[in-house]
């Protein structure tokens, strides 16, 4: 018809789609197919979880345990062997898991997850959780939404899923994890947003973990109602000497807690050293976990044990009269569990213990300042500052005690203590992952794909040849590191700045193999400048990252010298080299 060639409706035509175009830059509309996929599916996983560890599981160790203490140290040593068992002979890495592999996946490995040691870390953590390490449900929770949402990014690219967009699936399922398995979606978006760093926020992945955590948390109720475990009475009033005696338990709880992350991150890179099979880590840390519980029980009897989950202490904390030197040590031994149960490789996270600790203390320092009737107010006030202190995730403290006291009656007390607590405990966090907080970059050379700007002709060096011979390298390649091969297989990386490390008369004798960094750092040809950036300037700081392909082959390396050229040149190809096949460099010795 005439009428749809008309001028001016050409005209208008163009303006709205100039609009919409405008409107829809950022492609947001994807979420709402993608977010609500990874929702369904988290809450299905953690539906599943919850109901083998809180209903078929723990209450009847926690049962047996009360009635037999000292069953306790046998039971917790059986249930660590088996996780210790799986995540030794069914993983590749032992030490990885939980929130701190979702951490470092997000920072290093752009939010790619393995996914076929997925159900033995599950069934680990399970064991972990279930015959009573003192942990809780977050952690499996976090991993698996986290897995599922990188996973589901491999499965998604008809929906014009860019590289980028697999760290913000990774969050929104870690998201959707929390939310579900606390009943409390604000708590699971918030903290998923801030668990990977200190002091800064994961903002791109906003809006698909507000649907994925509000879908996961519909999916799970819909099964499991939505009764939160925790439940406050939400009542308590508070005057202007609340919120001071709420300031100075913010400085006990951060204080605390800074002692604790620092013990914990120090207990733990320790254990990761021990050459010792995991599986007897895991064994010793269940014996010493047990006895916590035990010692508790043998001072103090009833149903307050500072083992396992522990979702039935809350009351007993809040409204069980316990005193101030009981929940005192039950918060001390409720730390020393946790540190024997995670610090040794257990599967899961500390945010129960941290928040049960917190919740102790304040019920205790309620007692202490002059038999406060406000106890609860205390308890989450304490629960508040610990999280804040020990996860580095003072919006989530607060948020959660919000949620959990089905009311805002707390909310401005449990802010002045986590923030003060947050302060106080300084960069002490219990995640050895969690980072900085990262520049936005605009412009479109931080989009450049490193295939453009890597170096393709890769010196090898063999892992078996002498630091002199390394060094006899520097005057005809001189590069800042070099990747080192061993049999063929890449093994890590060397730096020229390593040859300080050995005296020189020892370089004869000490081989390349020993210094070498030994933590890759590989990324995909397609993998964005910026990101290239973020990943070499990073805590690890690796001297360079290895280009590989989707089989493992390298194809070349980038370093910070690369990316800077290229991004002050303004050329997207002035940094690329001569094509050449780094497949048969690595047969070349370094001699």
């Amino acid at each position: 018809m005439k009428i749809f060639d008309h001028p001016r409706l050409r005209k208008y035509t163009s303006l709205i789609h100039q609009d919409l175009s405008a409107t829809y830059s950022r492609d947001l509309h994807k979420w709402l197919i993608v977010a609500p996929i990874i929702g369904v599916s988290t809450g299905l996983v953690i539906t599943l979880i919850a109901e083998i560890i809180l209903k078929w599981i723990w209450p009847k160790f926690l049962g047996f345990y009360i009635r037999h203490p000292l069953a306790m140290i046998p039971g917790l040593a059986v249930g660590f062997i088996i996780a210790g068992l799986l995540m030794q002979y069914l993983t590749p890495d032992p030490n990885e898991h939980s929130t701190e592999e979702i951490i470092r996946s997000y920072h290093e490995y752009q939010g790619d997850i393995r996914m076929w040691p997925f159900a033995p870390k599950l069934a680990a953590a399970i064991a972990t959780v279930g015959f009573g390490g003192s942990a809780a449900l977050e952690g499996p929770s976090v991993y698996a939404g986290g897995a599922l949402g990188s996973w589901l990014w491999t499965r998604m690219k008809r929906l014009r899923m860019e590289p980028s967009d697999r760290r913000i699936m990774l969050i929104s399922g870690a998201a959707a994890g929390m939310a579900a398995v606390f009943r409390a979606p604000l708590t699971g978006i918030f903290f998923a947003l801030e668990m990977p760093y200190k002091n800064d926020l994961a903002h791109e992945a906003l809006l698909p973990s507000l649907i994925a955590s509000v879908v996961s948390y519909a999916t799970l109720a819909s099964f499991l109602g939505t009764q939160p475990y925790f439940n406050f009475s939400g009542s308590a009033t508070f005057s202007g000497r609340d919120l001071l005696w709420a300031a100075l338990l913010g400085v006990i709880c951060g204080l605390i807690a800074m002692v604790f992350d620092i013990t914990y991150r120090r207990a733990r890179d320790f254990s990761m050293r021990l050459r010792i099979p995991h599986w007897v880590k895991m064994a010793v840390g269940g014996i010493l976990t047990g006895l916590c519980g035990w010692a508790f029980l043998a001072m103090y009897k009833g149903n307050l044990v500072p083992i396992g989950p522990n979702y039935e202490a809350v009351p007993e904390i809040l409204v069980a009269g316990h005193g101030a030197m009981e929940l005192t040590l039950f918060g001390i031994l409720k730390l020393a569990a946790t540190l024997f149960s995670l610090g040794v490789g257990g599967v899961s996270a500390m945010f129960v213990p941290l928040f049960l600790t917190g919740g102790s203390f304040g019920a205790a320092f309620a007692h202490v300042i002059g038999q406060s009737p406000a106890v609860d107010l205390y308890a989450a006030v304490g629960m508040a500052a610990f999280l804040a202190a020990g996860y580095k995730t003072p919006l989530t403290a607060v948020v959660f005690v919000a949620e959990a006291a089905g009311g805002h009656s707390y909310i401005i007390p449990a802010l002045i203590g986590a923030a003060v607590a947050y302060a106080v405990s300084g960069e002490a966090s219990a995640s050895g992952n969690q980072r900085w907080h990262e520049a936005v970059k605009t412009d479109k050379r931080w989009r450049i794909p490193v295939s453009e700007v890597m170096q393709r002709q890769v010196i090898p060096v063999d892992a078996g040849s002498s630091l002199k011979e390394f060094a006899g390298i520097g005057p005809h390649h001189p590069h800042a590191a070099y990747p080192v091969y061993e049999a063929g297989e890449l093994i890590g990386v060397i730096a020229t700045g390593s040859l300080r490390k050995a005296p020189a008369e020892n370089w004869e004798t000490v081989k390349v193999g020993e210094l070498a960094d030994r933590r890759l750092t590989p990324v995909r040809p397609d993998c964005e400048l910026g990101e290239a950036l973020r990943l070499l300037v990073g805590s690890k700081e690796p001297h360079m990252l290895l280009v590989t392909s989707a089989n493992g082959e390298l194809e070349g390396i980038v370093t910070k010298g690369d990316i800077l050229s290229a991004l002050s040149s303004g050329d997207n190809h002035s940094a690329s080299q001569p094509e050449e096949n780094p497949a048969g460099a690595k047969q070349a010795s370094s001699s």
